[in-house]
């Protein structure tokens, strides 16, 4: 079995330091949590970037300021850009981060409700998305929340809408109003993926550890952060990121998996090795 890539989310958009005091909001704030949990064994780091007051924000400025200080407070770690900013956004705004040219950028396989909220990807956005990562040579992250996600992107994919083989998956389960995080939903995702694809599966809230255990089982990857998940245990708020990738790390180590360095995750993810 392959080595497990751990990706950390640090700050998601709508967290708020009322519910975790050590939410991420300002440059300095963010690599600190980028470092926390780059120190204790992730691979990726997934960003989302904060104005100084908390408000979300996908400013090509503030991503260029962040990127580079995590980079160089950690100069080999994979980052993730999200192109999901904040519900409501438009898509000119949640695609100011692929005009810095990462290696990788999350892109959303399709419209769904969150919570009491709808976070919409139509066909037309996921087209234009899916463009320019293919034209700006980026490999996506695919996000699915439902089950029928993975088969619009698989299809999109098929007829060159997106970028293709080999395709990166992330199945975030849990969100309230979409799939439930259950070991058989997972499971039936998981034998739907293209041959030769990569996949990670992420925990809402409760969820965060119950499905990284079998997913690390499984042969998938892990991951978790403060977006999705601000405790370390029922009832006790997590420190820091690093906090939440160190339980990881212990989880896997008792499941007898061996956890990836950034340039191990490269060669998994397909990505060119650093210069």
């Amino acid at each position: 079995m392959e080595k497990l890539i751990i990706t950390a989310a640090i700050c998601g958009a709508e967290v708020t330091k009322e519910q975790n005091p050590a939410v991420p909001y300002t440059v300095e704030e963010i690599v600190r949590e980028a470092k926390s949990a780059y120190d204790a064994g992730a691979a990726v780091v997934h960003v989302h970037v904060r104005e100084d007051d908390g408000t979300p924000t996908q400013s090509r400025e503030r991503f260029r300021v962040c990127l580079d200080a995590i980079r160089k407070a950690c100069p080999d770690v994979i980052l993730i850009p999200s192109t999901g900013g904040a519900v409501g956004m438009t898509a000119e705004e949640r695609l100011q981060p692929t005009e810095l040219f990462p290696e990788m950028a999350t892109l959303d396989c399709g419209t769904c409700n969150f919570g009491d909220e709808v976070f919409e990807n139509t066909m037309p956005m996921m087209r234009a998305f899916g463009k320019r990562m293919i034209e700006n040579n980026i490999k996506p992250e695919y996000e699915c929340f439902e089950m029928g996600h993975l088969d619009t992107v698989v299809r999109m994919a098929s007829k060159g809408e997106v970028p293709g083989a080999p395709m990166q998956f992330n199945f975030v389960l849990g969100v309230p109003g979409c799939t439930p995080a259950t070991v058989e939903n997972l499971v039936w995702l998981v034998n739907k993926i293209p041959a030769g694809s990569t996949w990670t599966a992420t925990g809402i809230g409760r969820h965060a550890f119950t499905l990284a255990a079998p997913t690390i089982v499984m042969g998938g990857h892990v991951r978790v952060g403060f977006e999705d998940n601000l405790y370390i245990s029922k009832g006790v708020l997590a420190k820091s990121n690093g906090e939440l990738v160190e339980k990881v790390v212990r989880l896997a180590k008792e499941l007898g998996r061996e956890v990836a360095t950034p340039a191990e995750a490269r060669k998994i993810l397909g990505l060119k090795p650093l210069a």
